[in-house]
């Protein structure tokens, strides 16, 4: 059983009463990739390897080796200590957890590229959050990563996750989709509804461009990464009031793919355009190289 799309996995789901997590298990069995045991091993490999990333990550100080990030982590934390937010406790861990983890990825520190590296801040952040602040089991945990990985795959059957080739909303941008559905089934969503957080993410990030300063995975992806997880959140809040993505999620992807073919290479990771080209780009580029 390979399911490529969506509207396949929605309605496998629906025809044998599963969860996604439960038919990719199946599916990995069946085809002889993964036993259930080793699918859900390497998935909780994966979310022990983001524990330690946010666990690292709120700790250090530490700048990147280029200099230009490193310490918003911590401002963010300290804010949070001595002020009031509109936030609640849980977006504060949330947008806190994926600047940490992004924070961790420039200093060269051990991170799960989810889908990318550059985009690793997103899924962990936003699942691993959600379960401190409700009470959600490891095991819970680990069927929503699996989740995650099957709306990443899917996607990937149409368009490239490298900013390189589709920019950030194939980086930041199916983050961002993968941690919404893999909330909405934390949260105790139905097929439908995961699927529709997925569309609502995809299609209100699309054109998103990769157009990193220096060439390096700092600016602006470490701020994107808090933004995106929000980002996330308010689909998943959306598709559990039964609010649909009048394009189906199988549209969204094709729109995608297709604005990943418009996309001026320019704004497609090769730091020749965009934010890469402002002056005071060009200015952190002379002192970076020099």
């Amino acid at each position: 059983m390979r399911v490529t799309t969506f509207q396949e996995l929605q309605d496998v789901c629906l025809k044998n009463n599963k969860k996604i997590y439960e038919v990719m298990m199946s599916s990995e069995a069946e085809s002889g990739e993964n036993t259930e045991y080793h699918t859900r091993l390497q998935a909780t490999q994966s979310l022990l390897a983001m524990q330690r990333a946010i666990k690292s990550g709120l700790k250090s100080k530490e700048p990147s080796i280029s200099g230009m990030s490193g310490g918003d982590c911590a401002k963010l934390q300290k804010h949070y200590r001595k002020n009031q937010s509109l936030f609640t406790p849980t977006l504060r861990k949330i947008m806190t957890y994926a600047l940490a983890t992004s924070e961790e990825n420039v200093r060269m520190g051990t991170i799960v590229a989810c889908p990318t590296a550059g985009s690793c801040g997103i899924v962990p952040s936003v699942i691993i959050s959600y379960a401190q602040d409700n009470k959600i089991s490891q095991d819970e945990l680990i069927n929503a990563l699996i989740t995650a990985g099957v709306i990443g795959k899917i996607v990937a059957q149409k368009l490239s996750l490298a900013g390189a080739v589709g920019g950030c909303q194939a980086e930041c941008g199916v983050a961002s989709a993968m941690a919404s559905g893999a909330l909405t089934q934390m949260r105790g969503g139905n097929v439908i509804q995961v699927i529709n957080s997925v569309g609502l993410a995809l299609k209100n990030i699309l054109g998103l461009t990769c157009d990193p300063v220096c060439g390096l995975v700092e600016i602006p992806c470490i701020k994107r990464n808090a933004f995106l997880a929000i980002h996330a959140v308010t689909a998943s809040e959306l598709a559990m009031a039964d609010i649909v993505s009048v394009i189906p999620t199988d549209e969204v992807v094709d729109a995608m793919a297709q604005t990943a073919q418009l996309m001026s290479p320019l704004l497609k990771e090769s730091a020749k355009g965009g934010l890469a080209k402002t002056k005071t780009a060009i200015e952190l580029e002379k002192g970076v190289n020099g």
